[in-house]
């Protein structure tokens, strides 16, 4: 397998560690790209029209876009370890990685604006906007995480990932002062060897 990637990318990283965690690390070679919403890379618009990452290229050349998608499709191949199969448990792991993604979502947002876009074109009102937004899902994840516990599943690669994007693109916010629940469990969680391994760098 392929795995088209950018290593600043929460997205990629949440894939890598779900495929350490599954122990599939060895069976995915990385190609790294350059994705940019105004010039994408010709080798990832090849493989996907949104020129996107991740992108996953299978052996038999199936691509798989999307993050979520390729995860569970990982899970998939390894016994459903990630994502219970079925029942409640499913859909409250589903659901904990959708607020987490969330704040991600979020995050690369106001990144968006406030460190890519012209000074004189951001839009404060907007970026406060997102803050809040952000702000107020890592409270709806401080109070999941006691229920995370020592669990490594997909709602958990999730939060550690969102939590480590925080830090890596928006270090002013300050939210471990306000979430010390979620910075205790990030701080033993962020040691795996699944995170260790694929840490950001800058750029």
């Amino acid at each position: 397998m392929r795995l088209f990637h950018s290593p600043t990318s929460p997205y990629v990283r949440k894939v890598r560690v779900c495929a350490a965690e599954l122990g599939l690390a060895d069976r995915i070679e990385l190609v790294p790209v350059t994705p940019s919403r105004l010039a994408p890379d010709p080798r990832l618009a090849a493989v996907n029209p949104l020129a996107q990452v991740p992108t996953l290229v299978l052996e038999d050349g199936t691509t798989i876009t999307g993050s979520d998608v390729i995860c569970q499709f990982l899970d998939s191949i390894a016994g459903d370890r990630l994502v219970p199969a079925s029942g409640a448990a499913r859909w409250r792991t589903l659901s904990l990685h959708g607020l987490a993604n969330g704040v991600i979502e979020t995050a690369q947002l106001y990144r968006f604006e406030t460190g890519l876009r012209p000074e004189p074109l951001v839009w404060s009102d907007w970026t406060e906007a997102q803050l809040r937004k952000i702000r107020s899902g890592l409270a709806g994840m401080e109070q999941a995480i006691p229920e995370l516990g020592d669990r490594i599943d997909l709602a958990a690669i999730t939060f550690a990932c969102a939590f480590a994007y925080l830090d890596h693109r928006v270090p002013a916010l300050d939210w471990r002062s306000e979430q010390p629940v979620s910075a205790h469990w990030f701080a033993g969680f962020s040691s795996r060897p699944s995170m260790t391994a694929t840490a950001p760098v800058n750029p």
